[in-house]
């Protein structure tokens, strides 16, 4: 099975690009989006071009135009569920779930710690919170975890790591602390597995215009438990798409 994953960074604005025919070339069975910025409806009108997917979309209800996440899958799934059942993180759209027979996908978009980390308290939170609910799924069949999950794990996984540390959201030590314990819990950073000293990154500020200089983080995600982590035959960084500040990352695994 081939899933890509992409913050796209508000599914109105990518559409006017290649992004329609970016999907078609990628091909994925699952394809996973954060920061869709739209209700149910304008996500559905955006990809009903891609034919063949079921689409499933959560929006954000505390604020329109904010957040938001959506599943497409060739295959429908047994069944899908929408956020953490946690009324302080049900608000923004930010989590589905797609439950098959032999495993459970979840995507994240993860808070941002925020504008002078002001938010990084509830990012904390978010952290224990959901690591608690991966986990739980994962009791049951083994869970994928694939999503902005808002954190750069380790230096080589951003090109400023000095200057950012403990001053950038995103790269903050309790941030890089609750990722390490969702590994601990037993998930495994694919990417970082098959290219343990490759550097790559997934998301470049559009202000200081990062792309052309390369100035990146490595933020964007696809994880799996270790126990299934010999099904895995890839995990790729697609960064030859444009169209969002983030670009793709995929997973080739034999489900």
């Amino acid at each position: 099975m081939h899933f890509v994953n992409w913050n796209v960074n508000g599914i109105r604005s990518i559409i006017k690009k290649d992004f329609l025919k970016d999907v078609q070339q990628m091909d994925p069975d699952i394809f996973c989006m954060q920061e869709t910025k739209g209700g149910e409806e304008d996500v559905r009108a955006s990809v009903e071009q891609l034919k063949g997917y079921h689409v499933f979309v959560n929006s954000s209800k505390a604020r329109k135009g904010y957040s938001g996440t959506a599943i497409l899958s060739k295959k429908e799934p047994i069944q899908v569920t929408y956020d953490m059942g946690m009324e302080e993180h049900d608000q923004e759209g930010r989590v589905i779930t797609a439950e098959y027979p032999t495993f459970f996908l979840t995507t994240v978009y993860t808070p941002n710690a925020g504008e002078g980390l002001a938010r990084l308290d509830y990012r904390e939170r978010w952290d224990k919170d959901f690591r608690e609910y991966v986990s739980w799924l994962d009791k049951r069949k083994p869970s994928i975890i694939c999503g902005d999950l808002n954190v750069a794990h380790q230096p080589i996984d951003i090109a400023r790591p000095k200057e950012n540390y403990n001053k950038s959201a995103g790269y903050t030590q309790r941030e890089i602390d609750g990722f390490t314990r969702l590994l601990e819990c037993g998930f495994v950073d694919t990417f970082r597995r098959f290219y343990p000293e490759e550097i790559k990154y997934t998301y470049w500020n559009y202000v200081t215009n990062a792309r052309a200089k390369n100035t990146g983080w490595r933020i964007d995600y696809f994880l799996v438990p270790d126990r299934i982590i010999d099904k895995v035959k890839d995990a790729m960084i697609y960064n030859q798409y444009l169209g969002s500040d983030h670009c793709p990352v995929g997973l080739n695994i034999d489900l």
